[in-house]
């Protein structure tokens, strides 16, 4: 709260059947809350249909940055109420909630209803349909701008740079639209008390986690990306095509994700640092040839942005499922990296260091993003750029000499010969060799091969980036991906209550930095916190390490996001007991 009694945050959502428009009107709010210095993020939470269906848009605004959603929905504007329903347990509605629907778009749920929040009439159909080209989406747009008190000239400004280019019909029937529902807004009079925005908001960035990690990538040094398209990943490598043409790289679209994952093998293999993105059922496909590149040691990058599975699942809901299958899913022993950004804005950080880690080991590595972190578009300031770069380490005149691609270094990292570089040749293949490359079944070849794979991972020096840590009490929320900032906001509740907390979020999952995890924890009670059925990263936790005596878990499975209340919940609980 700030000291006007007016709060710091506040959520609005936006929803309808799905190509009503909720997601454009979320997103046009977002915009010109960014424009008038607030932060914020949207949401998006859509049926698997390919056509049709529900959507709805959450709009969290806030004076300062947020990376999750809120505890409780301050107003739903219903475009229709039909499929509403499908939200009720996303809405988190109480009795000082705000409904906001259209007479004609069907009866309010019952299970929204029985939250005991307000109610409101707005006929946003009737209304459209009294302006030319006029959209309802445009009027539940007006409704909210309203409800959160954004000025007419922001929400203007922005819809002329989003639809100027359909005409001036266009953008006089949705600023008709908009006025309208500004003045509803007014008559509701249930006004949200948002604090006023501190600043004007230049400089800041509008971004989803799926182009924060294209923007990753390329910064890394990715000129290569092949991919096949699948929800939620599939804006990342919409992202991709065009950035990488500005940079002399190229996208190709594969036939399926067994051709997209061989085809960046193949492009690095000449060379060029490449990528790929997928979701859980695309890296099912990519285990085998992921395992090839392991064993013939080339780099290449995988961003599996997570949904809930297993098999089809939801495709267009977020869930941490898939950590065993990143971690654990190559057959045979496959050391490789497993990175999992924290926010929005780290995605940029962690694709570009995923990109560094594989070339500097000439490893795979698997980021793992999700729907939340993937889809989720957010208010944020410009991350700070980092210094490195892919460095591939390839051989010198006197390494060519008796060249031997596989050879025993000391940190395990012997150099890449390139295709057509002079008595550079070597067989890169799945077969077990020996150093110069050559196939080989000795027990010695395999083992030393072995051994060389995993020690170049476990003796590399990872630094700082390895976890994010904040906080010094003796209460322990060890979490990790999108869930990050909901810990870090129940950490900061839990603090302000007196109790004290230490936030730890590791970024690198695999090889796991077992000795500073252990040193990070060491004497305090350690809640673990993840979106998924079976409580995976605890478990891989208990495998690799020792936890604490005092250890408990807070996991369920998504769509539905544990929110920092849920967090702060559990703490509190344990604490009473």
């Amino acid at each position: 709260m700030t000291s006007t009694g007016a709060r710091d945050s506040a959520c609005v959502a936006i929803v309808g059947s799905g190509g009503a428009g909720a997601l454009t009107a979320g997103s046009i709010l977002l915009e010109a809350a960014g424009k008038a210095g607030w932060y914020g993020l949207m949401t998006r939470s859509v049926g698997p249909q390919i056509r049709g269906g529900e959507a709805a848009a959450f709009v969290r605004l806030s004076t300062h940055p947020v990376e999750c959603i809120a505890d409780r929905c301050d107003a739903v504007i219903a475009i229709d109420w039909r499929k509403a329903d499908r939200f009720a347990d996303e809405f988190a509605l109480d009795s000082g909630s705000l409904l906001v629907g259209d007479p004609r778009g069907g009866d309010v749920p019952e299970a929204l209803l029985r939250s005991g929040a307000a109610t409101a009439e707005v006929p946003m159909k009737e209304l459209a349909k009294g302006i030319e080209g006029g959209r309802p989406n445009m009027i539940a747009l007006g409704v909210a701008a309203g409800l959160v008190g954004l000025s007419t000239e922001l929400v203007m400004a922005v819809l002329e740079k989003r639809i100027g280019s359909k005409g001036a019909g266009a953008v006089a029937a949705s600023r008709a639209a908009v006025e309208i529902g500004l003045d509803h807004a007014q008559r509701i009079g249930r006004p949200i008390a948002l604090a006023a925005a501190e600043g004007a908001g230049h400089g800041r960035w509008q971004i989803t986690g799926n182009e924060a990690a294209g923007l990753g990538a390329v910064r890394g040094g990715v000129r290569f990306a092949a991919a096949y398209p699948i929800t939620p990943a599939t804006e990342l490598l919409e992202w991709l095509t065009p950035a990488l043409a500005k940079v002399g790289g190229v996208l190709v679209q594969a036939e399926d994700e067994l051709a997209s994952v061989n085809m960046i093998i193949g492009s690095s293999f000449g060379g060029t640092p490449s990528l790929t993105a997928t979701s859980g059922p695309g890296l099912a496909l990519m285990i085998e040839a992921l395992g090839l590149a392991t064993a013939s040691e080339i780099p290449i990058v995988v961003v599996d942005v997570m949904r809930a599975g297993p098999s089809t699942g939801i495709p267009t809901k977020s869930e941490q499922s898939d950590l065993n299958i990143a971690v654990h899913g190559c057959h045979g022993d496959a050391p490789h990296i497993v990175v999992a950004p924290l926010s929005v804005s780290d995605c940029v950080f962690t694709t570009q260091w995923a990109v560094h880690l594989a070339e500097a080991m000439q490893a795979p590595a698997i980021v793992l993003s999700d729907q939340f972190l993937g889809q989720t578009l957010a208010v944020i300031d410009p991350p700070a750029p980092v210094a490195f770069l892919a460095q591939r380490r390839v051989p010198d005149a006197a390494a060519l000499a008796g060249y031997q691609r596989y050879k025993l270094a000391a940190d395990g990292v012997s150099p890449m010969a390139l295709p057509g570089m002079a008595a550079g040749q070597y067989t890169a293949d799945g077969l077990t060799h020996n150093e110069k490359g050559t196939p080989s079944s000795r027990t010695s070849d395999h083992r030393d091969q072995l051994d060389k794979r995993r020690d170049k991972l476990t003796g590399f020096a990872y630094g700082d980036h390895w976890a994010q840590i904040e906080g010094d009490g003796d209460l322990v929320l060890l979490t990790w991906g999108s869930l990050t900032g909901a810990a870090r906001e129940a950490a900061q509740r839990l603090s302000e209550a007196g109790v004290a907390t230490r936030l730890v979020a590791p970024r690198l999952i695999a090889p796991l930095q077992v000795d500073r995890l252990q040193e990070a924890i060491a004497g305090r009670r350690v809640l673990v916190i993840e979106q998924n059925h079976s409580g995976q990263l605890y478990r891989y936790l208990r495998s690799m390490c020792d936890l604490p005596g005092e250890v408990r878990t807070l996991y369920r499975p998504g769509p539905q996001p544990i929110r920092p209340g849920e967090i702060c919940a559990a703490a509190q609980a344990w604490r009473s007991q």
